[in-house]
């Protein structure tokens, strides 16, 4: 690696002479003429301090000032294009070179052109009828000529609509096109009237246009998650994929999102609608960024970054549309490595609290002031420099979401746009009131390890077609943390009502408008600060998800835990959540060691995990008779076996390990979780539902988890 000054760019171009005499070499020994060869040097630059690298062309001839003043703007107009924002105070590095050399093609003459043929109008063999698209008539069947290929002359002119039929293909000559059958065989179509202007799509709800949009609107979700998963550094985000992506309504509605974390879609309108609230002067080129679980956030590690979306880029004010990716971070600080502490009893127990941050004010990404926040309060982050590599894919993946949005716009026009962002919500309210129809009153009430209880009862209103979702009788607010933030327990309820439609819709705020949510204040699922709530988000949220398939009577219990096992030391953090039994339903079984409704992520692979940790993968496998049995049997849970290579602190945060995952309909339930320590010198250590254990190079965690409960008598 070299600095861009003078020093580097000699170095580099040292570099290149010699790969260029390398290449041309090679080319050289396989026949090629080396006078004919040409050489396009590049080099990977990148900011000081960071990981992403991108490709500028290295010039070979330019003074070497003017060179790097070319190399700058060049890798300045490709940062800004994918991350939204410049670094002018950072140093930039080469960090590679390459060169490419390239040899012509070899060129074969062109044939003699014949002479022209004169040119004119052929006889049909027959007349027939042809669909044809609006042009200035409306679409449909027309008179149309049809043409037999071998018949034609040379200089044969045919206006559309005609068929031109042969053996071995067919041409259709639309209206305001024309064919012209050159002297040497070949057909030359040509348009004869201008295209007509391409007039707006109306604001009407168009079934068929209900269904693009719907996709178009999850395809940028999906993109937006693509660019964080690309650019991010960590593995929770690049290899687990724990992060979520969404697209938002001037007012902060959900509109679409990628098939992501359920947790963190369902939560995120909260977040959106609070930057709103307390930005009225935001400008183009801000971007926004917090983690408080009280106003619209689920865990301190989940970090959202918010982005405004103007049309106008001149205008101030109220932006169009909003941006958002959430991901979560290896370690935003807190009592323990990974900040997901199992003893935490307050917020400030559990990290850096970021509330409403500006991250990147018009166009500048306020680094300082980042670096700063993130090493206050009594429990700073461990490792910064790691949150500002995720805080910044997080940036450029919504700003890729922001200009398909603009893109989008440009095409269909802002008010066509606008308009089925809410027909999508209308859509996705229609289908969520159908299901509801079908459903019957119903109440559960699940206990949690710790001895807390989430009550929910559902009354359905068929003449309304709503129903009311209550949360009365649920535990009070704990002092531990387990406590959900109302934010949560709404993206549970979004995320099963969504579930219970066929259709696919995107998962939006529509689905929440049929129905009524009460969850009394300074209970568990909706608590008053600084109440801690880091198992909320995963455990809290899993439970109360279950407890409404139970109310509903829709399906067994999937295992009511994310297991979230996480360890680390003041060098490396690392989390993870891990699978285990799904519950079965009428006409299906559960599915075995799987991902389960709030979650969706992936469990980083073995070689990553072995090559970026000092720990070996052991062992991870399927437990076997660990589903409830019944005439539909729950998915098995797993055996995960985690071996360590140096000292460190590692946490186990679950549930499920004194009660297991609950049948329905005569379905047995799942069996328990486990966790345990199995040291080097051959002690074994039980841990409960939450626990936490200094490794030692040798020692062994063992995280046994739930099966999914059966359906029906076995």
């Amino acid at each position: 690696e070299q600095g861009l000054d003078s020093a580097g760019l000699a170095a580099a171009l040292a570099c290149a002479a010699r790969l260029q005499a390398e290449a041309g070499a090679e080319l050289v020994a396989q026949g090629v003429a080396a006078a004919g060869l040409r050489a396009v040097a590049r080099v990977q630059l990148r900011y000081q301090g960071t990981d992403t690298a991108l490709p500028c062309e290295l010039p070979l001839v330019l003074a070497p000032a003017s060179a790097i003043a070319a190399m700058r703007d060049e890798f300045e107009r490709a940062y800004r294009q994918r991350f939204a924002f410049l670094m002018p105070d950072r140093a930039l590095v080469i960090e590679a070179v390459s060169v490419e050399c390239i040899a012509a093609g070899e060129h074969t003459p062109e044939a003699t052109a014949a002479a022209p043929a004169p040119a004119h109008e052929p006889v049909p063999s027959a007349e027939t009828q042809m669909y044809c698209p609006a042009d200035e008539e409306p679409a449909g069947w027309r008179p149309a000529r049809l043409y037999v290929r071998e018949t034609l002359q040379p200089g044969a002119r045919i206006a559309g609509p005609a068929i031109l039929a042969e053996q071995n293909a067919t041409t259709v000559v639309e209206p305001g096109w024309q064919a012209l059958l050159g002297a040497d065989g070949c057909l030359d179509l040509t348009r004869t009237r201008p295209r007509a202007m391409t007039h707006a799509v109306g604001t009407e709800a168009d079934p068929v246009l209900l269904e693009v949009f719907n996709n178009l609107f999850m395809n940028i979700a999906e993109q937006m998650g693509l660019r964080l998963q690309n650019t991010a550094y960590s593995v929770n985000i690049k290899e687990r994929l724990d992060f979520s992506c969404a697209l938002f309504d001037e007012q902060g509605q959900l509109i679409a999102n990628a098939p992501h974390m359920p947790v963190h879609l369902g939560s995120m309108s909260e977040s959106i609608r609070s930057v709103i609230d307390r930005n009225p002067g935001m400008q183009p080129g801000d971007v926004y960024v917090l983690n408080d679980p009280y106003h619209g956030g689920t865990h301190l590690p989940d970090i959202t970054v918010v982005t405004p979306v103007y049309l106008d880029l001149q205008a101030a004010g109220k932006p169009d549309f909003f941006v958002a990716s959430r991901g979560h971070h290896a370690d935003i600080g807190g009592i323990s490595p990974g900040s997901m502490p199992p003893f935490s009893r307050s917020i400030g127990e559990e990290g850096v609290l970021i509330d409403n941050f500006k991250l990147v004010e018009q166009g500048r990404f306020k680094e300082a002031e980042l670096l700063a926040l993130l090493a206050s309060g009594p429990h700073p982050s461990r490792n910064p420099a790691q949150n500002l590599a995720d805080l910044r894919a997080q940036i450029a993946a919504n700003e890729k979401g922001m200009q398909e949005l603009q893109a989008m716009v440009a095409q269909y026009g802002r008010a066509t746009v606008a308009a089925y962002m809410r027909h999508v919500q209308d859509n996705a309210e229609e289908s969520v009131r159908r299901v509801i129809t079908a459903l019957r009153d119903g109440s559960f009430s699940l206990p949690l390890d710790n001895g807390a209880q989430i009550q929910v009862a559902v009354r359905v209103n068929a003449a309304q077609r709503s129903a009311e979702v209550d949360f009365s009788g649920t535990s009070a607010q704990l002092d531990n943390n387990f406590n959900a933030p109302r934010a949560i327990t709404m993206a549970a309820v979004l995320y099963v009502f969504r579930t219970l439609v066929d259709d696919a819709i995107p998962l939006n705020a529509g689905c929440l408008k049929p129905l009524r949510v009460i969850v009394p204040e300074g209970c568990m699922l909706n608590p008053r600060p600084p109440a801690a709530v880091v198992a909320g988000n995963v455990e809290t949220s899993t439970c109360v998800t279950n407890a409404l398939y139970g109310a509903l009577g829709v399906m067994a219990a999937s295992q009511c835990t994310m297991n979230n096992f996480t360890f680390g030391n003041a060098t490396h953090q690392y989390y993870e959540t891990i699978s285990g039994g799904s519950g079965a339903g009428e006409g299906f079984a559960g599915t075995s060691v799987v991902q389960t409704h709030m979650t969706n992520s992936r469990l980083t692979d073995p070689e990553v995990l072995e090559f970026r940790f000092p720990v070996r993968l052991d062992a991870y496998e399927i437990r076997q008779g660990s589903g409830g049995a019944g005439r539909w049997r729950g998915g098995e849970g797993g055996v995960r076996r985690v071996r360590f290579l140096e000292p460190m602190t590692a946490s186990i945060l679950s549930n499920g390990r004194h009660r297991g995952a609950f049948g329905m309909a005569g379905g047995q339930p799942g069996a328990v979780g486990e966790n345990r320590v199995e040291r080097s010198d051959g002690r074994v250590e039980p841990l409960d539902h939450i626990g936490q254990a200094e490794m030692q190079p040798g020692d062994v965690f063992v995280i046994t988890t739930p099966g999914g409960g059966g359906y029906g008598p076995p």
